[in-house]
């Protein structure tokens, strides 16, 4: 493959709040998208675990062009029976009961922290309290960001809300001693494969502990599958790899194959703590943005993709492991993890130099924790695109390691 053209874009207009590559995207099909100089990537990356099924895909373009002539938006004044129709199929791939639409990650999370603070509130709790963990990253208002657990994305942003008490993951001996003797706790609130953070996963062991904590003491457990949910890990959402179910599930990125929604799947214990006029969204639920999950859960069981993203999840990882394996030996790479089509890649050192340089090689990738390599293809990725990932990736892993080593 050539070096990237000369031609970059600018935004002089736009805000600076991305700190972007020099690249323009005009079109895609399947895994693979062109930008504006006509030069062809492989798609490791999903718009951030977000086109579930790819680009182009004929028949979620169809819906959607044909959901666009009947009503893009009406109002929540209204019954729009197509949030009936995917809450249904929320509801029955859960095990839960009631839905909740609004159109980010961010806005589900938030939606979540308010059920959790109403639940104490209805308990007689004046100050309630929600436990959430270290590296954590549930958004970017005032009451996400504090419950994300990363200085620097904090920083500038305070006084930050209060009410979190912060744990690190997978030790439920810590969670029990941040917790004892405190009666203002109320929910429990984690990623089930930290994403930003690195991609962190959750021990199984570990969730069903906490949900025999959260049994134990009446709090909600609260289950952040915004960026793992809609089988990625190869099941419908992440913390079912445990048996378990949460209290209350935020969703987003991958719902919509692309068109922005968001959704809080609620059990029975949260399922009636609001009422009318303790939430809502302007744009939530509207008729486009259901018609796009729709679709996308209709297309991801025809074409069997969970068992895609777990099978060549599978296989990718193997690839990785195989072709970095005198790397991860030395300790030079500590550690290829994750499930599915969430994987990560955790480096020895800083590697965000490797974002440019595997878009020069013709691969969409991102690094997260700073030297962590995030992957989070489509779902409809093949072994054999697996396989360029694979070729592309590890040489540039490699060199990058031998650099100043």
């Amino acid at each position: 493959m050539t070096a990237a053209p000369a031609t970059t874009p600018s935004s002089p207009h736009v805000m600076n709040t991305y700190g972007r590559l020099p690249i323009a995207l005009s079109h895609g099909q399947g895994c693979r998208v062109w930008d504006v100089n006509g030069r062809e990537y492989l798609d490791a990356l999903g718009g951030i675990a977000v086109n579930t099924l790819g680009h182009n895909h004929p028949e979620l373009v169809a819906a959607l062009q044909d959901q666009v002539t009947k009503l893009i938006h009406t109002s929540n004044y209204y019954h729009i029976p197509l949030q009936e129709e995917l809450a249904k199929l929320l509801v029955e791939r859960s095990g839960m009961t009631n839905v909740f639409f609004c159109s980010t990650g961010l806005e589900a999370n938030e939606c979540a922290l308010k059920l959790a603070r109403k639940f104490g509130h209805d308990k007689g709790i004046e100050r309630p309290e929600i436990v959430v963990y270290e590296k954590a990253f549930h958004g970017r208002s005032i009451a996400t960001l504090s419950a994300t657990g990363n200085p620097k994305v904090q920083a500038g942003f305070g006084p930050l809300v209060e009410g979190f008490i912060r744990v690190p993951i997978n030790s439920i001996d810590q969670l029990k001693a941040a917790t004892a003797n405190n009666p203002n706790v109320v929910a429990v609130f984690f990623e089930a494969i930290q994403g930003e953070g690195g991609v962190n996963p959750m021990h199984m062991d570990y969730l069903r502990d906490v949900r025999d904590l959260c049994d134990a003491r009446d709090w909600l457990l609260m289950i952040d599958e915004v960026q793992c949910g809609m089988g990625r890990t190869g099941k419908w959402f992440a913390h079912q790899w445990a048996g378990i179910k949460p209290d209350v599930m935020p969703l987003a990125k991958g719902l919509g194959s692309g068109v922005p929604v968001g959704a809080v799947v609620a059990g029975p214990k949260a399922a009636k703590i609001f009422a009318p006029g303790n939430h809502g969204s302007t744009f939530g639920g509207n008729p486009l943005a259901m018609r796009a999950g729709v679709e996308t859960i209709r297309v991801m069981e025809a074409q069997n993709l969970l068992a895609n993203a777990a099978t060549v999840g599978a296989h990718l990882k193997v690839g990785l492991e195989n072709a970095l394996a005198a790397e991860l030996a030395s300790g030079a790479v500590k550690e290829v993890r994750g499930m599915g089509l969430m994987l990560g890649i955790d480096l020895s050192k800083p590697c965000a130099a490797l974002v440019q340089r595997a878009a020069d090689a013709g691969l969409l990738i991102s690094v997260t924790a700073d030297s962590v390599i995030r992957l989070v293809p489509p779902l409809i990725m093949t072994a054999a695109e697996a396989d360029q990932v694979v070729a592309i990736l590890c040489p540039l892993i490699t060199t990058l390691l031998k650099e100043s080593a």
